[in-house]
């Protein structure tokens, strides 16, 4: 067995192409899943990267916003090739579930009567807030890290939410306050935290009453923001396309925004080609190729500058707390969208024992939530074939 200090092998780029693309054609589970898969292939197997390499850059992707398994592939390429490491690893990652899912939106446009796919809908969408909901039952013990303090600023953030507040402002205002409570505790204010946000004046922008016309710059801006902003679990994008989409832009309704949600959920590779569905829905082909490259493009920009600065950011207590009070309000922003979309799936008896079992199936047996939303949508179409 090769020592851990021995040195790592080195990935030309025919061979970064040729496994990122198998992951983004067979990587399913989530972005849990992804990193084990990609553990195993880089690490163990391929022998790129040393285990402690491996966590460094994947505590740097944790700690930048985005989609972490994306995250991760491009910081691997980036320390493997270079710019062109950077660009191919992410990029061969992407396409197959973005390719994906553009079929899907495609036919979901076009067959969208079809009672087989009515039923199919019908049944994934019950397990798919099942599958939010194991998700943060799983999150918030390690968001929570057993403080007290998260904990306030934690059901600060469900309360702000709740009361229409920006999610943007949310966000930030709850990293904001983490940081500062963080140094008053340790008696290190000093000349302390820029506060020249304030607690964030971006503050609520009332909600607008028609529809905002889509055009694709409009589109481009509203994914990059999100792309820049969506901290923790790849589930928390929910919360800020619903604020964005359905109640600022009024572009989606909650029902296509669940459809969204779960064809992103039941596909290979990044949650976030969720952007692909919808941006084809919105404005069709190139709405869906602008949608796609801006929510990833925020990503590959900050590992970019970030590689350099890894062990310094991860060493900064500053840092750290601003993260924790982000991720924290992260959650807290996922569970209020939750109970909104809830109330709009949970119209009947059968959607709610299917929200109960998908929840009790995925957080005491912990099943692939992949296999699940399968299942569900071929017993939806099955019930719903004519006879």
């Amino acid at each position: 067995m090769l020592e851990e200090t021995s040195e790592p092998d080195r990935a030309s780029l025919r061979a970064l192409a040729a496994v990122f693309l198998r992951l983004g054609i067979t990587a399913f589970g989530g972005p849990a899943a992804h990193i084990a898969l990609m553990e195993d292939e880089f690490v163990r197997r391929r022998r790129w990267l040393t285990h402690e390499r491996f966590l460094d850059l994947l505590g740097a992707a944790n700690l930048i916003p985005g989609p972490s398994s994306t995250e991760l592939a491009v910081y691997i390429g980036y320390e493997q090739a270079g710019w062109r490491g950077l660009l191919l690893a992410g990029g061969c990652f992407i396409l197959p579930s973005a390719l994906m899912v553009g079929v899907i939106a495609w036919a979901y446009v076009r067959l969208g009567s079809l009672p087989q796919l009515a039923g199919a809908l019908y049944s994934i969408k019950p397990v798919v807030i099942g599958v939010i909901v194991q998700a943060l039952w799983t999150l918030a013990p390690k968001a929570l890290k057993g403080s007290s303090l998260l904990g306030v600023i934690g059901a600060g953030a469900c309360i702000a939410s709740a009361l229409g507040v920006d999610a943007i402002a949310v966000l930030l205002g709850s990293g904001i306050t983490a940081v500062v409570a963080h140094r008053v505790r340790d008696g290190s204010e000093k000349n302390g935290v820029a506060l020249s946000c304030g607690p964030v004046a971006v503050g609520a922008a009332g909600a607008a009453v028609a529809a905002v016309p889509v055009g694709l710059g409009i589109v481009f801006l509203t994914f990059l923001k999100i792309g820049a902003l969506v901290f923790g679990s790849g589930y928390v994008l929910l919360a800020l396309l619903r604020a964005d989409l359905v109640d600022r832009l009024h572009w989606l309704s909650e029902a296509q925004l669940l459809d969204a949600v779960a064809v992103g959920q039941v596909t290979p590779g990044p949650v976030f080609t969720t952007a692909t569905f919808i941006g084809y829905i919105i404005a069709g082909a190139w709405g869906a190729v602008v949608a796609t490259v801006a929510i990833f493009l925020p990503g590959f920009v900050l590992v970019a500058v970030t590689r350099p600065f890894i062990a310094r950011i991860r060493r900064s207590t500053t840092a750290a707390a601003f993260f924790d009070g982000v991720n924290i309000a992260s959650l807290s922003l996922m569970a209020v969208v939750t109970v909104e979309l809830a109330r709009a799936v949970l119209v009947d008896i059968p959607a709610i024992l299917i929200v109960i079992g998908g929840a009790v199936v995925l957080i005491l047996w912990k099943v692939n939530s992949t296999w699940l939303v399968a299942g569900a949508a071929l017993l939806g179409a099955v019930t719903h074939w004519p006879r």
